[in-house]
């Protein structure tokens, strides 16, 4: 299983990112995919999910209204569109897998993890 996350970098306040997430090894069409955020000294959170078929995303609360996840099962892809985005956002992304979106929405516990992608937003 590979969860490949890319698209991070440097950005101003205000700014756009889009995270990209290559998924292999598994049914990528029968999982919910997700992303979390992890910043220095703090635990990992939850940030976006979105369910196998595509038609449910979740959100949390710091980032509804400026992030979009979407997913294209033809590619095995997942993004997230950050838009407006704020220093507070500056962290590692990290996108998850799991055959249930309520295990991405309220725990830790996805079956698979990737590697992190490095956002960091200047004020």
């Amino acid at each position: 299983v590979q969860l490949q996350a890319s698209g991070g970098g440097l950005v101003q306040a205000g700014g756009s990112l889009r995270l990209s997430c290559a998924a292999s090894g598994f049914a990528f069409r029968s999982y919910a995919m997700g992303w979390f955020r992890q910043c220095p000294g703090k635990e990992r959170e939850f940030v976006a999910a979105i369910h196998w078929t595509g038609g449910d995303t979740y959100y949390s609360d710091s980032v509804k209204g400026r992030f979009t996840i979407s997913r294209d099962n033809a590619k095995n892809m997942v993004y997230l569109q950050m838009n407006s985005l704020k220093a507070d956002d500056t962290a590692v992304y990290f996108c998850a897998a799991d055959q249930y979106v309520v295990v991405l929405t309220t725990t830790n516990s996805s079956n698979f993890w990737g590697q992190g992608t490095l956002v960091t937003v200047s004020s």
